[in-house]
C-alpha cells in the first residue's frame, strides 16, 4: 500500500490549495520546481490527486516544522521515490530467485530419480540412464546495475 494515496487527478488548483492549506501560487511554484507534478487536462489545466495533496502537506511540514529548504525537500522526495523503486526491484528479484530455486530443486529431484533408476540396473535405454547425481551447488544471479541521473 502506497502511503501517498490515490493517483486519480481530479482536484483543480483552487480545491487542491484549499485541501493542502497552501496558496495556489505556491502550488504553481512547487509544480515548476518539480516537487509535485499534477496531471494535466487537454487545455493544460492542473489536476491534483489525493496523493498530490498528501505530498503538498508533507512538503509544507518539512518546510515549516523541520526548517528544510525547498531544494533539500526536493532531494528528500527523490530519495524516497528511489527507495520505493529499489524496494520494488528487490521484491521482484526475490520472487524471481525463489522461482529459480524451486526450478533447480525440481531438476535435482528428477536427476536423483534417474540416478536411482540407473543404480537399480534399469535398462540403459531409459531416458537419462547415463546421468549422474547432481551435486549441491550455489546459484549466482548477475544483473545490470541501474544508476540514476
Amino acid at each position: 500500500m502506497d502511503p501517498f494515496g490515490d493517483d486519480t487527478p481530479v482536484y483543480v488548483i483552487s480545491v487542491a490549495a484549499q485541501l493542502s492549506g497552501l496558496h495556489p501560487q505556491t502550488l504553481r511554484t512547487y509544480d515548476r520546481m518539480g516537487l509535485v507534478s499534477p496531471g494535466r487536462t487537454a487545455g493544460r489545466g492542473r489536476r491534483y490527486s489525493m496523493r498530490d495533496i498528501v505530498l503538498l502537506r508533507e512538503i509544507q511540514r518539512l518546510s515549516q516544522e523541520e526548517g528544510i529548504n525547498l531544494t533539500g525537500i526536493k532531494h528528500i522526495l527523490e530519495l524516497q521515490r528511489d527507495n520505493v523503486r529499489l524496494r520494488d526491484e528487490v521484491a521482484k528479484a526475490h520472487a524471481a530467485l525463489e522461482d529459480l530455486a524451486n526450478e533447480l530443486e525440481s531438476t535435482r529431484a528428477v536427476a536423483a530419480r534417474l540416478a536411482q533408476q540407473r543404480r537399480r540396473g534399469e535398462p540403459s535405454g531409459t531416458p537419462g540412464a547415463d546421468l549422474v547425481p547432481i551435486r549441491q551447488t550455489g546459484v549466482v544471479i548477475w544483473h545490470e546495475r541501474h544508476t540514476s541521473d
